[in-house]
């Protein structure tokens, strides 16, 4: 894409609360241009999660079991049944989100939760991949052996630095209790483009990037004794 929508550079930046409600109706609101925007802002995540996660998976894919968490419109797993995957149950907060998931006819089930405030409406023990959001739901979400993706931007800012040393620091610890062994870690440079930052505007030559992490771990196999409280 030679030029970005100045309208999805905005959209990238309006929503700025930490309210769960208020960030469940910006993404409603966002939902019919959501894949159209993050296109035109050469936002990888789902892809680099995808082909991440193809590159180790030696199962089945037409009988694994998908959790797709935060799942938004569907992308994830639009992707992933290029690829020969069949089966998913995908989770989000937006219920207009949803309706576009639904519309893609790949999920068996949908469900409707408020991630980060409330328990992941998602089976335990079950799940050959789960995909995408916070660390500890998923693990519990994955089988024995099954594989957990996550992909995040490094974002700049306090915040975000924040983040990300919370998230790396429950990852290790998690590692080290047994509950799921390393598969690997990719470091991306493109992980989409900056929306902070015009390059029109702000005279730099090239578009500017946003770089991004995929982690990918596998559940142990032996969990019984691996439980936390």
């Amino acid at each position: 894409l030679s030029e970005t929508d100045p309208g999805s550079r905005v959209a990238f930046q309006s929503c700025k609360s930490s309210d769960p409600r208020d960030r469940v109706q910006f993404y409603d609101s966002w939902a019919q241009n959501y894949e159209k925007d993050h296109n035109l802002m050469s936002y990888r995540s789902p892809h680099l999660a995808v082909n991440f996660l193809s590159e180790n998976f030696s199962g089945s894919r037409g009988e694994a079991q998908v959790l797709d968490v935060a799942c938004g419109t569907g992308w994830v797993a639009k992707l992933m049944a290029e690829l020969g995957f069949r089966h998913f149950v995908g989770v989000d907060g937006s219920k207009g989100m949803l309706e576009l998931a639904a519309e893609t006819g790949l999920y068996q089930d949908l469900r409707l939760a408020l991630l980060g405030t409330q328990p992941l409406p998602a089976q335990t023990g079950v799940f050959d991949v789960v995909v995408i959001a916070g660390a500890l739901d998923m693990c519990h979400a994955a089988k024995p052996g099954g594989f957990v993706c996550m992909v995040r931007g490094d974002h700049t800012g306090a915040p975000a630095d924040k983040y990300k040393k919370d998230l790396e620091r429950e990852l290790q610890l998690m590692e080290e209790e047994g509950l799921w062994s390393l598969v690997g870690i990719k470091r991306v440079d493109r992980y989409m483009e900056d929306p902070h930052v015009n390059p029109e505007r702000d005279d730099v030559q090239d578009k500017p990037y946003i770089s991004g992490t995929v982690y990918l771990y596998q559940k142990s196999i032996d969990t019984a004794v691996k439980s936390r409280d």
